[in-house]
């Protein structure tokens, strides 16, 4: 009895369904007679302005061309009375020079035989005058009825259909650390009124249906008529997400979801932080342990205390994933990594709880933060050190950028702004910021959990103080 309840309780809801699913397919069905009624008199209502344009068409170009048969006929008319007038001229000239020839009395002929005979050589001479020029082309053999262009189109004519749907070129776009250019290609361009590009920071959402719906997130750009796009005024270090949607009178069709990253914040060394024995480039990329560096005055920003020879990035950075690298020459004693603003600038980066830090001592290598030191295995050839601040995701990262090997990640809750900070002890280091992240490094949000395998090694108890360092 219980299994017969339940089949029937199912059985009920099973034919419910259906029945909306009918409701559903008649709704249809009465909106397909509604929409095909509708577009036959939409046909029948442009070809019928289509024929008027003809017929419009036909009335002007039938005056014209009577027009120009009045126009060329006067013009031969006028011809046609030159023409009878110079040879009017030439045959009376004609019939005197023969009277002429027939005198018999000599005295008579030569009184009269030199002026005609002048006559005649001035006609002869200036023929090319007496007689007009005829102008073929007024015979109106010249003018030509080709409609064969508009007659393809005509053949073409068919109802327009929203255009396929575009697809960005991935390859083809472009970053700064603010802007980004995307690129895309339509079948349809001929058919496309416009396009519209749509975008939003990628929050590792992979429902894109969901994410599009949630419209107040997105920014649109519309009304694009070429096929690509600079977008001015981004987050540095940010990955987005971009739609671009071809537009004509039939309605509109989206692309498939791009994911685009913003390069790095670019930055350089700032002076005003250095310490007064660091020798800075003209151009604030390079840093160089010189005691006998010029004497610089004190400002509170500037690290002060001996031994403590460092300088800070020129920026902060507060949001969005920034990687640079930092050449490290023959230098075999130094620190790289970020700080808070308020971090003390009289002691070494790492030995407070506002600064993070790798560092190199002779063949030790390690991380630093709140005094605690952990040492880390490296190559004593490392000679370029890539940093990956991921400051919404909490982590702090550093590379072997040559051989493309993960060296250590501290996972911190940022709680302010960063800037990059540097401490050298011997040679001289030079920065490389603004630059993408690279392949090896860039983890892609949506595989975070691999991430935690492939960009993080496995916590080790910090060890206090490294003999040689101090």
């Amino acid at each position: 009895m219980q299994t017969l309840e339940n089949n029937l309780t199912n059985l009920v809801k099973r034919n419910s369904e259906l029945e909306n699913q009918m409701a559903k397919l008649i709704q249809i069905c009465q909106q397909v007679e509604v929409n095909t009624a509708m577009h036959e008199a939409k046909l029948v209502e442009e070809c019928d302005e289509l024929v008027e344009i003809i017929r419009q068409r036909k009335q002007i170009i039938a005056v014209k061309i009577k027009e120009s048969k009045v126009m060329k006929l006067r013009k031969l008319a006028q011809q046609m009375a030159n023409c009878r007038q110079c040879l009017e001229r030439s045959r009376a000239l004609i019939t005197q020079a023969e009277h002429s020839l027939k005198e018999n009395d000599h005295a008579r002929f030569l009184q009269t035989a030199r002026n005609v005979a002048e006559r005649v050589a001035m006609a002869t001479a200036s023929s090319q005058v007496l007689i007009p020029d005829v102008n073929l082309n007024e015979a109106f053999d010249n003018f030509a009825l080709d409609f064969s262009r508009e007659k393809k189109i005509l053949e073409g004519l068919d109802y327009l259909t929203a255009p396929s749907p575009p697809s960005i070129r991935d390859e083809l776009c472009t970053a700064s650390h603010d802007t980004i250019t995307v690129h895309w290609t339509s079948e349809d361009e001929f058919s496309v009124t416009s396009y519209e590009l749509q975008y939003t920071i990628y929050t590792g959402q992979t429902n894109f249906i969901s994410l599009y719906n949630s419209v107040d997130s997105w920014m649109i750009v519309p009304n694009i008529k070429q096929n690509h796009y600079t977008v001015h005024g981004l987050q540095s270090g940010t990955r987005y997400v971009f739609f671009v949607k071809a537009i004509n009178q039939a309605g509109s069709r989206n692309s498939d979801p791009a994911r685009l990253k913003t390069n790095s914040q670019p930055f350089k060394l700032d002076p005003k932080t250095a310490h007064k024995k660091l020798r800075l480039s003209n151009d604030c990329l390079t840093m160089e342990k010189d005691e006998s560096s010029l004497k610089k005055s004190h400002t509170p920003e500037r690290f002060s205390s001996t031994g403590s020879y460092g300088a800070a990035g020129s920026v902060f950075m507060d949001s969005g994933c920034h990687y640079w690298e930092v050449l490290l020459g023959a230098s075999t004693w130094y620190a790289v990594g970020v700080a808070y603003k308020s971090a003390p600038k009289n002691e070494w980066s790492g030995k407070n709880s506002s600064s993070w830090v790798f560092s190199r001592c002779n063949n030790n290598f390690m991380v630093r933060h709140n005094g605690k030191e952990m040492l880390v295995e490296a190559s004593h050839q490392l000679r370029r050190l890539g940093v990956l601040l991921d400051y919404d995701n909490n982590s702090l990262s550093f590379y072997d950028a040559m051989n493309s090997q993960h060296l250590h990640t501290f996972e911190v809750s940022f709680l302010l702004p960063v800037a990059p900070t540097f401490m050298i002890w011997n040679k001289s280091v030079m920065i490389l910021s603004g630059l993408p992240v690279p392949d090896f490094v860039d983890c892609p949000e949506e595989h975070q959990e691999g991430m935690t395998t492939l960009c993080r090694q496995q916590e080790s108890p910090y060890v206090s103080g490294m003999k040689g360092c101090h």
